[in-house]
């Protein structure tokens, strides 16, 4: 499951929700959100951007179900759901944060990280391809996990490892195709002799179709010509 986090306090924003408003949330230190969920109205609020920025970089990411509190309101879990950053500096620009119930099924998508080095990489010289990095679950909320390990060790060369062999409990339910390759050993790619290839003989040109340039020119001046 998620780890715990602290709770995120949210402020109610008034007036008018364009981009200078946006932009003086910004200067005052907040980034603009909202919420939304629970069957209840959405709310546009402004937000502590480095308690959100500690949530994305924590083991469970977005994934992390927190105490959310909106002034006013009473406090709810939620989740980041949504997230906005500047292009070239990395920064918060807008976050959405959805309202959970946490009596309720949800469908999440948990990372699957790769443990251990293959056989078929260790002894037999192939490589692991990491081929699907996150898996589509769903489950209740408190039993989502914050990440999926799976152990490679005894993956053989051309051997492959697919949805239906993660390892999971009965409370989570993975969705998706369950053949789906998850990560395989290949063998490597071997290339020909630098002395094979020079010594291969060449294609002949083969004339391209269509004119060239200087043949379709009178053809263009004709057409000019007409009026």
């Amino acid at each position: 499951m998620a780890a715990p986090i602290e709770a995120v306090v949210a402020t109610p924003r008034e007036g008018k929700f364009n981009k200078n408003a946006a932009r003086r949330v910004r200067v005052a230190g907040k980034i603009p959100a909202v919420v939304y969920g629970a069957a209840q109205d959405a709310v546009a609020v402004t937000v502590d951007p480095r308690v959100i920025t500690k949530i994305l970089h924590s083991e469970s990411g977005h994934n992390t179900i927190f105490d959310l509190n909106v002034e006013g309101a009473a406090v709810v879990k939620a989740m980041i759901v949504d997230w906005q950053h500047e292009p070239i500096k990395g920064k918060l620009l807008h976050i959405d944060l959805k309202r959970i119930a946490m009596d309720k099924m949800m469908r999440v998508s948990v990372p699957i990280q790769l443990i251990g080095t293959a056989i078929g990489v260790k002894n037999q010289g192939g490589i692991l391809d990491h081929v699907l990095r996150e898996v589509e679950v769903e489950c209740l909320p408190s039993d989502i996990p914050s990440h999926l390990d799976v152990d490679v060790s005894g993956l053989e060369l051309h051997g492959a490892i697919h949805v239906s062999d993660l390892p999971h409990s009965g409370s989570i339910k993975f969705l998706g195709d369950e053949n789906a390759t998850v990560a395989h050993v290949t063998a490597v790619k071997e290339e020909a002799p630098a002395e094979v290839i020079a010594a291969a003989p060449s294609e002949p040109e083969v004339a391209k179709k269509g004119k060239t340039d200087t043949e379709a020119a009178p053809a263009a001046d004709a057409k000019g010509g007409k009026k």
